[in-house]
């Protein structure tokens, strides 16, 4: 292990026809790296090129062994579509996924030749990808089932052993959970992430997620009957008690995500910014 989780190697043939990059971005938030994977030998789709940049766009395209006919993306968050742009410019490929949605934390260069939709097929005779829209982490986000395998590329939607910031109001944990449901409904037997190594056990992986999810939900739930009539910004405190004082910044959207599904299911009321049971 790293400060920022597994070590990986840099680049990593996972089957035939399917690699993996590793982006030079190792951080608190993007673990070892965002992953970069390739698709196909001939015709290539990249999914996920990460940030923009320059080494790292060159070593995609340096791996393709064959011409990247599609360059696609899981969400426009910046760790994962920034090099979208520029590697589909300097190959010719078709940009696809979905346009940004408003945001602070939005990766507005992203402008898709194509808008692909839940169903959606990339297809050639090496490979078949099927997009599964999966909104609650971002509204556009998109998993991607490799038919042939039988494995879900998950981006930042399922992460072994870590939950993502669901932050509001792009972010939805109400949709994250259902969404994570539809993941383990799939029944695929592996998920890839957009950060970390292959989960070879997704209901394993899932299910942790979701308890984790709804123990904290509880959490929620606990403080605002003992400490009715706060801020998100003041229960932060009482709900993540197992958080580093550093990270409250964070955990407070993902608190209010949580306050706003209580909210959607009539758990929670919010008056004047201060909310109660």
């Amino acid at each position: 292990m790293t400060a920022f989780g597994p070590i990986m190697p840099a680049f990593a043939k996972l089957a035939d026809g399917i690699r993996r990059i590793v982006a030079p971005n190792p951080s608190m938030m993007t673990g070892p790296g965002t992953n970069t994977y390739l698709f196909g030998d001939d015709a290539v789709a990249v999914l996920d090129p990460g940030p923009a940049d320059e080494g790292h766009i060159e070593n995609i395209i340096e791996k393709s062994t064959g011409s990247i006919r599609w360059v696609v993306v899981t969400h426009t968050h910046p760790d994962h579509s920034p090099g979208a742009t520029p590697l589909a410019k300097a190959t010719g490929a078709e940009l696809l996924g979905i346009v940004a949605p408003d945001g602070e934390h939005q990766d507005k260069t992203f402008m898709p030749d194509r808008t692909l939709a839940d169903g959606d097929v990339l297809e050639t005779s090496e490979f078949k990808l099927e997009a599964v829209h999966t909104p609650g982490h971002a509204s556009n986000h998109l998993c991607y089932r490799h038919v042939g395998l039988n494995w879900l590329f998950t981006g930042d939607h399922v992460i072994d052993g870590s939950t993502v910031v669901i932050d509001p109001p792009d972010g939805n944990m109400k949709h994250y959970i259902e969404s994570l449901q539809r993941c383990k409904d799939l029944r695929c037997d592996a998920l890839a992430p957009g950060h970390g190594d292959v989960i070879h056990e997704p209901d394993r992986a899932i299910d942790w997620i979701i308890d984790h999810r709804l123990a904290r939900e509880a959490k929620v739930v606990a403080a605002l009957a003992s400490n009715p009539n706060l801020t998100s910004h003041e229960l932060v405190p009482f709900v993540y008690t197992d958080v580093d004082p550093k990270l409250y910044g964070w955990a407070e959207r993902s608190l209010l995500a949580h306050l706003l599904k209580l909210e959607s299911d009539g758990l929670a009321t919010i008056v004047n910014e201060r909310w109660t049971a």
